[in-house]
């Protein structure tokens, strides 16, 4: 490599390739000039561009994204710190452009103007910059999750972004956003995109479906079908062709679709070698001479490396990248010349079209062959598939410095029995790398990870770690951001599912505290492979962390101890130090332990440290704890409190790496046999393949007696959580079935006002139109009063106007009767009778003309009354119609409300009952349930009763024999007992019966006496009441009856002395006065018991 004096470089050249030679990158010198050499590398690699930043860190900084501009002759390229340089391929520079401060994750020029680009970044934003200004030119914002792709016209002036979620066009004269594409979230967008040469945008979705749509409108012209039985694969990556004719899409399949847009047809199948199991990118290699319908297609496999196939003869033209340099990504430039790919070890890559197709350069053909189905009977599928078959065995490209590395790591062919038991997998030794590790103090970065699974001898069991991880997350790590807030998900989800594969494979893993802190260093270094990571992990535990959990929950005592031994054998000045303020192996070991060093060392101290760590014997491990303390011997002599020992142990300090991995060296070697760890911990032994070892070396009991702890608590927990949930609901419920009987009084209170208020606007509305009844009747009667005044002033006037008439024209006569009178009165005397008559005559036609007018006059009254009396009448019916018209159309209302109102009340009484009775069985449902596991809980605690009682039952038994057997024995007592009282009650009871008849004997002699006969009578009644009174009597009461028998004898010894009546009346007093104290004495002495009745033997 050409060395590079400046702390930061951007290009670094391996040797077989071409130097470029680039001076100190900062932020006020960005250009630098290319200087290469003519030669062009063997396997066509022009230029590899690295960007390290070396130093006491060094590392590299990794290229994400690269694209072309619309000549080819400029590369736009972003690192994952936010950097954008463009590359001058025609001027032979490059240009830093833009700090960003983020990783990029699509780039694309503008075509119209060219000196500007689009940028998306994490933050799902695009950003628009100016490569000459390198100021920003507008921001867009839109998205909700990270932009995949950036799509621009061919005219420039548009450009579709694309993420998971939604496709958003965009105007680049203007930066505002014109349409947006929203799928469902079920679905998904793969990607969006322009057909070149025309105004079409195809869409891509997650569930194979292909849409074309037309760009003007947005309006779907077609959909590609479904493809045929037997040949679908779920499409991830698509190409197009130049001419936008050939729609090729590939997945995670080794077989490829190859669709003609013309005819919306599926023309062919390519089946790619069995190696792809999965392709990752396309993209057709633009030709100058072929008019836009390009042949050359890449195709970029899991195996990272991206094969060059001709589409119609489906054979292999050349290929890039390798095993050992594989390729991340890619992009072709637009003539066709150059192909920038970006690598996995993060540097760029840019090739040379021309030297790759050169057939000194080729593999031998054929690398693929086709094969026909020609059978009549083989189905659609089968015909449009052509098998890809290897002829030959693939020898994948390799630079000549990786040849050179290789060869110094193969062993030699005579290597002796030691020599072959260190040999490693992939030709490695173990000794000869111990012997660089120890010359050079850690293994080279570029190959670090390839040591380590050497070292390690990772089995990669991939059927094994697929059943682990198809059982999902386990539920101790469900909530593992809330103990570990890391802020890259795809980190935290990483780590999740490798904790859960480690508590799948073992119990004890998902009970281990400290777990997640010892398998985060490897999480973040193996994130991109979780198999290596899962199975780095695991060596670590089995080998490393031996007799970790035989102590479990507790720390391990045993490891602590030894490293205690360890540290008074070499620093007991240290350890007396220690134990002096109390600070024990757990307080200055067991932290390092737990976390590896990863709290207190930075990456590449850490990194440096188990190069050696996995270099040698598992206890070396124990040894560089040790070694760090004792290395830490100044500042932890200055410490003397329990907090500052505390603090050391966990944070990182001013201490010399080298000198610790020095110095557990020398405790491996100087420690003696009897307290090195070596003698207890065993040798390395990798993890078995095809399946993992059962690791089982922990306290099971302990174990499964806290995975039922957990368990339990987790039960109890989400009892609880679903009681609270309930209650919520319930509360919930309550409040909304009190918020709606509000709604529904306050409803109903509103209804209640508006009829109010409709029934008064009702009434007043009745009111006025009673008032505009009764004015419209007095302006009915005014008019008709007015009416008939008209019509009398009518007649009255034409009745004078007639009158006038008749008087002028009886005037007029009379004028003329007058003339003529006195015309003729000269003429003749006998005129003068004739006159007279005719006067006559005329006088009676007048009378007769007026009376044929009245008659005229008073039939057109009457005829004028008549229709003026049915006018009214109609007027009256129509009223008396209208009225009722409107009382039947107010009945038919006021029932219809009230039948409203009342099915309304009847539906409210329905719905408030079946509420009612709805929640009283859910009610009674859950009293069921409370009371069924309360019957649960009773029949448990009856269970437990049972056999309490039946120890308790057995221990009474056991009592109540020995107490039957004294009860048997007292009971023989009380029999004899008995038995002597029933002889002296038998002797008492003869002795009585015998006074009482000597007694009747002796009052039977006195029958005759009248005076006595009564009171014998009475005196035998009583004697027999008393004797009945004596069969009651208990035997407590033995010291009366004795005491009346004695008085009885005497009273019989008066009687046999035959006293007089008034000895006898004196005697039943004293039997009277006797038997009253007795009963008195008695009742004073104490209640009578409550005994069966003593009967007596016949």
């Amino acid at each position: 490599m050409t060395p590079v004096n400046s702390q930061r470089s951007l290009m670094k050249m391996l040797n077989t390739r071409k130097t470029i030679v680039c001076p100190k990158l900062k932020s006020s010198s960005v250009n630098a000039a290319l200087e290469c050499r003519k030669r062009i590398g063997l396997a066509g690699v022009i230029v590899n561009i690295i960007h390290s930043v070396q130093g006491y860190h060094s590392k590299t900084i990794h290229f994400l994204n690269v694209a072309f501009d619309s000549s080819g002759d400029s590369l736009l390229a972003g690192d994952h710190q936010g950097n954008i340089y463009v590359f001058d391929l025609h001027g032979n520079r490059f240009n830093l452009v833009q700090r960003t401060m983020q990783p990029s994750t699509a780039l694309a020029f503008n075509l119209r103007r060219k000196t500007e680009f689009l940028v998306a970044l994490a933050d799902y934003s695009i950003k628009c910059f100016d490569t000459e200004t390198k100021e920003l030119v507008s921001w867009m914002r839109g998205h909700d999750s990270s932009v995949s792709s950036i799509s621009v016209h061919g005219s420039g002036r548009y450009a579709i972004t694309t993420s998971t979620d939604t496709a958003q066009l965009w105007d680049l004269d203007t930066f505002q956003r014109q349409r947006k594409l929203n799928v469902r979230q079920s679905v998904g967008i793969q990607k969006v995109f322009f057909l070149p040469l025309s105004n079409t945008i195809l869409s891509c979705f997650k569930d194979n479906s292909v849409f074309a749509w037309e760009f003007d409108t947005l309006h779907c012209k077609y959909r590609l079908p479904t493809p045929v039985e037997g040949s679908v694969l779920v499409y991830k990556v698509f190409a197009v062709t130049r001419d936008g004719r050939i729609f090729v899409a590939g997945g995670k399949s080794n077989s490829l679709h190859l669709w003609c847009l013309e005819s919306k047809q599926l023309i062919r199948i390519i089946q790619m070698p069995a190696k792809v199991r999965a392709v990752h990118h396309l993209e057709f290699l633009p030709d100058s001479f072929d008019g836009g319908s390009n042949q050359i297609l890449g195709v970029l496999s899991q195996d990272n490396i991206m094969r060059f196939i001709n589409i119609e003869t489906c054979k292999l033209l050349f290929e890039i990248g390798s095993h050992e340099e594989g390729i991340s990504t890619a992009t072709l430039s637009p003539n066709g010349r150059y192909i920038a790919a970006v690598m996995k070890n993060g540097s760029l890559n840019l090739y040379s079209v021309q030297a790759l197709t050169r057939e000194g350069n080729k593999p031998p053909p054929p690398m693929f062959r086709v094969v026909e189905d020609k059978s009549k009977g083989t189905s659609e599928a089968n015909k449009l598939r052509m098998r890809v078959t290897s002829g030959m065995s693939e020898r994948p490209w390799k630079p000549k410095e990786s040849k050179i590395q290789t060869r110094l790591l193969k062993l030699q062919g005579n290597t002796s029995l030691e020599n072959k038991e260190n040999e490693l997998p992939g030709g490695l030794n173990k000794k000869r790398l111990q012997a660089l590790l120890k010359g050079f103090g850690e293994y080279p970065a570029k190959y670090r990870m390839f040591v380590w699974r050497s070292l390690l001898q990772l089995p990669e069991n991939h059927l094994a770690f697929s059943r682990l991880m198809d059982k999902g997350t386990h539920s101790a790590f469900v909530n593992i951001q809330n103990e570990y807030p890391i802020k890259s998900r795809k980190l935290l989800r990483v780590l999740r599912r490798t904790l859960s594969a480690l508590a799948h494979w073992s119990d004890i893993f998902a009970e281990t505290p400290y777990i997640p802190l010892l398998a985060f260093p490897f999480v973040k270094l193996f994130q991109n492979n979780q198999l290596i990571c899962f199975e780095v992990v695991a060596t670590v535990v089995v080998n490393f962390c031996q007799h970790w959990f035989e102590y479990f929950p507790n720390p391990p005592v045993n490891v602590l101890s030894m490293m205690e031994n360890i540290l008074a054998h070499h620093d007991k000045e240290l350890l007396q130090h220690l134990m002096k303020y109390n600070v024990t192996s757990q307080v200055y070991a067991w932290p390092l332990l737990e976390t590896l060093f990863s709290e207190v060392l930075t990456r590449e101290e850490w990194l440096k440290v188990f190069d050696n760590i996995f270099s040698n014997h598992p206890s070396y491990f124990l040894m560089i704890v040790v070694a760090y303390v004792i290395c830490s011997r100044a500042p932890l002599l200055h410490c003397n409190q329990t907090a500052d020992f505390e603090y050391f142990f966990h944070h990182r300090n001013n201490l010399d790496i080298n000198a610790v991995i020095k110095e557990a060296y020398h405790l491996m070697e100087a420690t003696p046999l009897d307290i090195h760890p070596q003698r207890v911990l065993d040798d390395f032994i990798p993890l078995t393949k095809g399946q993992y070892p059962v690791f089982n070396k922990y306290p099971k009991v302990i174990a499964d007696y806290q995975t039922q702890e957990w368990e339990r608590i987790r039960q109890d927990e989400i009892e609880y959580l679903r009681e609270r949930q309930l209650a919520h609901e319930l509360e919930a419920k309550a409040q909304e079935q009190k918020a709606e009987d509000e709604a529904w009084y306050r409803k109903q209170e509103l209804l209640r006002e508006a009829e109010e208020q409709r029934r008064k606007v009702l009434l007043e509305e009745e009111e006025k139109l009673v008032e505009q009844r009764q004015r419209l009747a007095a302006m009915k009667r005014e008019m008709k009063i007015k009416e008939l005044q008209f019509l009398d002033a009518s007649r009255r006037r034409l009745l004078k106007y007639q009158q006038d008439q008749r008087q002028m024209e009886l005037r007029r006569l009379d004028d003329d009767i007058a003339r003529k009178a006195s015309m003729r009165e000269q003429e003749t005397a006998a005129t003068v009778e004739d006159v007279e008559v005719q006067r006559m005559e005329l006088e009676s036609q007048r009378q007769l003309f007026e009376q044929h007018l009245i008659k005229d006059q008073e039939a057109v009254t009457k005829e004028m009354k008549e229709e003026v009396d049915t006018h009214q009448r109609k007027v009256d019916l129509e009223d008396h119609l209208v009225q009722r018209l409107m009382e039947i159309h107010r009945e038919e209302r006021q029932k219809a409300q009230t039948v409203a109102e009342e099915s309304l009340a009847q539906v409210e009484q329905k719905r408030v009952d079946t509420h009612w009775r709805l929640k009283a069985l859910q009610k009674l449902r859950r009293d069921d349930q409370d009371r069924e596991k309360h019957y649960e809980e009773i029949a448990k605690l009856l269970h437990d009763n049972r056999v309490k009682e039946a120890e308790l039952l057995k221990a009474m038994k056991e009592a109540a024999e020995k107490k039957w057997e004294e009860v048997m024995q007292t009971k023989g007592q009380l029999e004899e007992e008995q038995k002597a009282a029933a002889a002296a009650d038998e002797h008492r009871k003869q002795f009585l019966e015998d006074k009482m008849n000597d007694a009747l004997q002796l009052a039977e002699k006195l029958q005759k006496e009248d005076d006595y006969f009564e009171r014998l009578r009475a005196l035998k009644a009583r004697c027999t009441e008393r004797r009945a009174d004596l069969h009651q009597v208990p035997r407590t009461a033995n010291i009366c009856l004795n005491e009346l028998s004695a008085s009885a004898s005497s009273s019989h010894l008066s009687l046999d002395g035959r006293g007089d009546a008034l000895a006898w009346q004196e005697l039943l007093a004293g039997v009277r006065q006797l038997r009253q104290e007795l009963i008195s004495r008695a009742a004073t002495r104490r209640p009578p018991p409550r005994f069966q009745d003593t009967t007596w033997a016949p």
